[in-house]
């Protein structure tokens, strides 16, 4: 049972490298991990009574 725990642990350390591998050299492969740049403009009223 120990074993298992253990394995577990070393996969999501390992998980957690490559995602962050991933972040760093993705947009060097085509990934864009930029939002949308879009302007949005609403109109707002104000009511101060």
């Amino acid at each position: 049972m120990g074993r298992i725990i253990k394995w577990l642990i070393y996969l999501l350390i390992l998980g957690g490298l490559v995602l962050v591998a991933y972040a760093y050299v993705g947009p060097y492969f085509g990934a864009d991990f930029s939002p949308p740049q879009t302007e949005v403009r609403k109109p707002v009223t104000l009511d101060a009574d």
